[in-house]
């Protein structure tokens, strides 16, 4: 077997594509080598952040899945957009995140495709110091008018959810709140122990460890159950990838459907995967983390279904994350169920 490795671009074409915006240009092959059947090569994943939701990909690397079909898989770590911006560039094979996040450079002249599925539930709560949460039957809209809300930057995915979540209780986000949108959401534990925000909206891990410090409470709302099936973290790719390399992306996939069916089949597993991904993590907030990920129903299964994309997509509309009126976006140019089958 040949072995090859996809020479890549400098990170700043990924940033010269940011200031331009896009506008009227055309994404690159976004780093997918050609690839034959008996060729051994290596790819690469971007992703915003290390997260607990993201063990699926993980898992198949961990597991061998990549290797028994000839790929090895490296992910990097690239924050504030970096994810996107590095598939945008040719640097990366893709980007594990919200299909919206493709959709947005869509609209700007890419053409990127969520392949398979990862975390399909909204994975983002809301907290509140103890004490100061909404009591039960209160009316949110206005629990949360005038207050100061702590969460991601804007134009990610969190960041979506929370504004759309202000928008159907009746608030606007820019005028009713005050929105912390932090570039960094590893800051936001330090704005609420400072008091400079009431509320934070936040995903796991820092979500136990937040009640495990006492920064926060158990969420006062649930986003996986309060919005359902919601493609929040999937492998995009560009479309020209899958136009010239679907072997190579359809290898991709089976193995981590495979890292999927293992981490949704295999909690213990799970869990001593997540102790060696997240090291200096307290194993009791580990494991808080898990039984909330599974509880909540965070992986259901590898394919993009129609309801869950059109969630995403009205949640990046409504949050106003996504203006798609002139270049429309739908599930046909955002995702593809080609190597996953039908739902």
């Amino acid at each position: 077997m040949t072995h090859k490795k996809f020479a890549l671009p400098s990170v700043g074409a990924a940033l010269a594509l940011t200031a331009l915006g896009l506008t009227g240009c055309t994404a690159p092959a976004g780093g997918a080598p050609s690839a034959n059947g008996d060729e051994h090569v290596t790819l690469t994943i971007a992703e915003p952040v290390h997260g607990v939701g993201y063990l699926p990909l993980y898992a198949a690397i961990d597991s061998g899945a990549f290797e028994d079909v000839g790929i090895t898989v490296e992910v990097t770590t690239l924050t504030g957009g970096g994810h996107v911006n590095s598939v945008l560039s040719g640097e990366v094979f893709g980007f594990i995140g919200g299909v919206e996040s493709g959709a947005v450079a869509n609209v700007k002249g890419a053409s990127l495709k969520g392949v398979v599925n990862v975390v399909n539930r909204g994975n983002v709560y809301f907290v509140a110091p103890e004490g100061e949460e909404p009591a039960a039957g209160d009316d949110l809209g206005d629990y949360f008018a005038g207050k100061t809300i702590v969460g991601g930057r804007h134009g990610g995915t969190p960041n979506a959810i929370l504004r759309h979540i202000l928008i159907e209780n009746g608030i606007d986000p820019d005028a009713d709140t005050v929105l912390q949108e932090l570039e960094d959401s590893s800051a936001i534990p330090a704005a609420m122990s400072a008091g400079s925000a009431e509320i934070a909206v936040v995903a796991d891990p820092q979500l136990g460890m937040g009640v495990s410090q006492g920064l926060w409470s158990e969420p006062f709302l649930n986003v996986p159950q309060e919005l359902g099936p919601y493609a929040y973290s999937s492998i995009v790719v560009p479309e020209k990838t899958i136009d010239e390399n679907p072997e190579l992306v359809q290898r991709f996939v089976d193995a981590l459907m495979k890292g999927q069916e293992l981490i949704e089949g295999d909690p213990e597993y799970a869990f001593e995967l997540a102790k060696t991904e997240f090291p200096t993590l307290d194993p009791e907030v580990l494991q808080a983390t898990l039984d909330r990920t599974y509880a909540d129903l965070l992986w259901d299964g590898s394919c993009l279904s129609t309801e869950a994309i059109e969630t995403n997509l009205k949640v990046a509309r409504a949050g106003k994350i996504l203006d798609d009126s002139d270049v429309p976006q739908s599930y046909d140019t955002v995702a593809t169920t080609k190597f996953t089958g039908d739902c």
